[in-house]
């Protein structure tokens, strides 16, 4: 009864603020002179960045998390994404542009709400829109006529009008007609400098021409390059192309990497010679595993939306499998590399650098490193990491590793390289002294060609998609 009750309580407030009507001309307006006031829900990796380049623009920003400390880090001024610095987040809450909160009354006072929520999967691969659907119900409690909402959060086509849409017409709006609902897909990139939420382009669906249209004038104020698009499907199919396209050829260049060592072939110097084609050729490399939000992640939201229509993916899911299967050849080449050296796994010590899912960031989101630590565990060998961007790496409570641990980074000196029998590179950061780590360290197996130009003694490091001992003929 208390659902049914505060349903109708929504239907009434909305009523009662339908005389306040604010039309599209008014907040295309608003939008415009930059006197609208914008809401970013979730302030993650997409949401903190869209927050304060929209804020850096003359826009009063409100973020709404339900991370404490992530609230309190942003009105004390300080940032937890590597992107962001603190000095842009301080200035901008000093001037009263950038405001965090857990109050999800915030959104009844916006002109523009946008939904940055983690779309994440199950432990059996499919879809976990959890996050999603309880920011939609939160802003169906609080929304008002007039308002732009827009689903930023990477998901399957059809999710802005099969979940979204319903959960917000609760509140007794009408989308199209009493707000504004579209998808715009993040394409957000941690770590890149050269591309950012700024100039990176934007590509819009709208529920209704007009949707799309004030969402493209939105995002127009800080980027001009928008491109619109049909419907919200096609805007939410683009982001998964784009992932898609980036698994298969990353699965494409990890499966030759395996023929490569196996033919005592370099894969990394292949692909650096097929990269002088100008024409007909993108170089990808070859890793320990995908990981991030998004490319371990979506192609797998594609292939569950497929099995709707009776259509399997087959070429998205071997390219997958093949993805998936790269931290457990990582392992087998420690084993190997081990074994060379008249060791085993159980037992050895070894010290995995870089557990984030890709160089000089914090981000260990769906990190290939937490695959290969866990079934380094299994294989009983004494793990520990040091990564300087990631402080603590949890891993296990799995079918891979039943037990959950937190560890910690361990401080990288001279005594931890050398009382290893084995450091695995996972991440190569660039701040690493790979000249040094190599004159330290016993044993190394690089899943990351860090090591590549590194003298050494022969015998000593093991890379992926190489020959087994570089230098050996």
């Amino acid at each position: 009864m208390a659902g049914v009750a505060r349903e109708g309580e929504i239907k009434r407030d909305s009523a009662r603020s339908s005389s306040h009507r604010i039309t599209p001309f008014d907040l295309h307006s608003k939008i415009a002179t930059r006197k609208a006031v914008i809401c970013v829900i979730g302030l993650g990796y997409v949401g903190l960045p869209l927050a304060v380049a929209f804020a850096k623009v003359g826009f009063r920003v409100w973020g709404i998390d339900v991370d404490a400390d992530r609230v309190r880090s942003i009105n004390n001024g300080a940032s937890y994404i590597g992107d962001i610095t603190g000095e842009v987040v301080a200035e901008l809450v000093a001037a009263k542009r950038l405001e965090a909160s857990a109050d999800y009354d915030l959104v009844q006072q916006s002109d523009v709400v946008l939904i940055c929520v983690p779309t994440p999967f199950t432990p059996h691969k499919s879809p976990d829109l959890s996050h999603v659907v309880a920011a939609a119900s939160e802003i169906a409690i609080h929304i008002q006529p007039g308002q732009l909402i827009l689903l930023q959060s990477t998901t399957y086509p059809g999710t802005t009008e099969e979940v979204v849409l319903p959960i917000l017409e609760k509140s007794g709006l009408k989308a199209g007609v009493d707000f504004y609902l579209s998808f715009s897909p993040e394409r957000i990139s941690p770590g890149d400098k050269r591309y950012t939420v700024e100039n990176t382009p934007k590509v819009i669906g709208g529920l209704t021409s007009q949707c799309a249209e004030l969402a493209a004038a939105l995002f127009g104020q800080m980027s001009s390059q928008v491109h619109i698009v049909s419907s919200p499907r096609v805007a939410e199919m683009t982001k998964l192309l784009e992932n898609t396209f980036r698994s298969v050829n990353i699965a494409l260049v990890n499966e030759l990497a395996k023929l490569c060592e196996r033919m005592g072939l370099d894969i990394w110097e292949v692909i650096e010679a097929a990269s002088t084609k100008p024409f007909g050729f993108m170089p990808f490399y070859p890793g320990p595993g995908v990981g991030g939000h998004c490319i371990a992640v979506d192609p797998y939201y594609l292939l569950w939306k497929a099995r709707e229509y009776d259509f399997y993916t087959k070429f998205i899911e071997l390219a997958a499998e093949v993805n998936l299967d790269m931290p457990f050849h990582v392992v087998a080449k420690v084993a190997e590399a081990l074994s060379t050296h008249r060791k085993c796994l159980r037992g050895a010590k070894i010290v995995v650098l870089g557990v984030a899912y890709k160089k000089d960031i914090g981000d260990a989101r769906n990190a290939p490193a937490e695959r290969i630590i866990e079934l380094l565990l299994r294989s009983q060998a004494d793990v520990v990491y040091n990564d300087p961007y990631v402080p603590e790496f949890k891993v296990g409570s799995d079918v891979f590793y039943h037990e959950e641990r937190v560890l910690r980074s361990m401080p990288l000196n001279e005594d931890l390289l050398q009382n290893a029998d084995c450091v695995v590179i996972i991440s190569g950061h660039t701040c690493y002294d790979y000249s040094w780590i190599v004159a330290k360290s016993p044993l190394i197996v690089d899943a990351t060609n860090a090591t590549r130009d590194v003298g050494h003694s022969r015998g000593k490091i093991v890379r992926l998609g190489a020959p087994h001992w570089r230098g050996q003929r």
